[in-house]
């Protein structure tokens, strides 16, 4: 990835790590999400308490809003907020600069 791009950034907590539904509509979301216009890529971490952070990487503004609309991200964010999160917070970023470290 070459600045400058976008990062959105989803900070949650999951009432129930368990729910299938949700593990099932994750997936299919992130399959989703690599085939629009502007993806670049994904990260997704989660604590043993139900803590997690997924952040989504986009070329543009208008690529970010478009996934924002698309009819299945629709879907998980009402099942989010009706069942499977106690609470999120959502940050989009614009990343002017990034460094690499490798230890081979």
């Amino acid at each position: 990835m070459k600045p400058p791009y976008y990062a959105v950034l989803f900070s949650n907590c999951l009432r129930n790590q368990d729910d299938v539904f949700y593990q099932n509509l994750s997936q299919n979301l992130r399959a989703q999400a690599e085939k629009q216009p502007g993806y670049i890529g994904l990260e997704s971490y989660r604590n043993p308490d139900g803590k997690g952070i997924t952040i989504s990487y986009w070329e543009n503004l208008e690529a970010v809003a478009r996934w924002k609309k698309h009819s299945e991200h629709l879907v998980a964010q009402q099942y989010g907020r009706e069942k499977a999160y106690s609470q999120y917070s959502v940050r989009v970023c614009e990343v002017t600069r990034e460094h690499h470290f490798s230890n081979p």
